[in-house]
């Protein structure tokens, strides 16, 4: 079972500049509840029981949002509101399935994901990327259920206009399982428009086997200079080891980009 998931936040998020230059993206208000609420109640909903924040000193706002008690007793001993005490019970609840690791230097998400090792105990966990919103459809649980009948590594799948392909990790897709999965062949990090081996697209969610731990340690940079999540993945891909391809049926929204977090506002407003 998968009981642990992970969610890298240590993102500067300059697509959403200027609002980022003084509060943490993943904090932003999405229909008047911080967007990693929705993240965290795909989570719990999911089955997921510990789930560990990658943050920066810069993004300590992040922490100090779930442990901030003193302030949230002195307005509710003040007002005695009972909406004001609600928030703080959800609070709570979120607070104590929280952990909190540092990645202080920007060097991508694979990097991000190596400082968690100490922290797995399964052989795989969840990886969710808080600015793709799946809404209507729980893609994390549906993504479990994949897991559990395969054994196997699964990751969210979306096709994208053959225009875009370059901002995504795009796959080669192997055999048809059924409908909505598919074996994986490669993924390819942010591939140009000709060289794309297909227009299905990595969407943030992802189970990992635990032994990525140990490619991602001697993975040498990537483009950008970064450790890519996607290259470690090609090498477990090229040892056989077995990835699938989800096509969720859940709504895509990407709170990442100012024209997509506006977006995602109207859309969840409408639930």
């Amino acid at each position: 079972m998968i009981k642990q998931a992970i969610i890298p936040l240590a993102g500067l998020g300059t697509r959403l500049l200027p609002l980022t230059s003084v509060f943490a993206k993943e904090l932003l208000p999405i229909n008047g509840r911080p967007g990693i609420e929705f993240i965290l109640d795909e989570c719990i909903e999911a089955g997921i029981k510990e789930v560990i924040f990658i943050i920066s000193k810069k993004k300590e706002m992040i922490k100090k949002y779930f442990f901030n008690d003193s302030y949230y007793k002195k307005i509710i001993k003040k007002k005695n509101d009972i909406r004001i005490k609600n928030e703080y019970k959800k609070i709570l609840k979120y607070k104590k399935m929280i952990k909190f690791v540092y990645q202080n230097k920007p060097l991508g998400t694979g990097d991000a994901v190596l400082k968690t090792k100490k922290f797995i105990r399964d052989k795989f966990f969840l990886m969710l990327l808080p600015d793709d919103l799946i809404i209507k459809k729980n893609c994390s649980k549906s993504m479990i259920k994949i897991h559990n009948k395969y054994q196997s590594s699964v990751m969210a799948s979306m096709k994208v206009s053959k225009k875009s392909v370059s901002r995504w990790g795009i796959y080669k897709l192997g055999k048809k399982i059924n409908k909505y999965n598919f074996n994986i062949k490669d993924v390819i990090e942010k591939p140009s428009v000709l060289k794309a081996p297909s227009n299905q697209a990595v969407i943030g969610r992802y189970i990992l086997p635990k032994k990525i731990f140990s490619k991602l340690h001697n993975q040498k940079p990537g483009k950008g200079g970064e450790i890519h999540i996607t290259d470690a993945i090609q090498s477990l891909i090229n040892e056989n080891n077995k990835f699938i391809a989800h096509n969720f049926s859940g709504k895509y929204l990407d709170c990442g980009s100012m024209n997509g977090y506006i977006k995602s506002n109207l859309e969840i407003a409408k639930l």
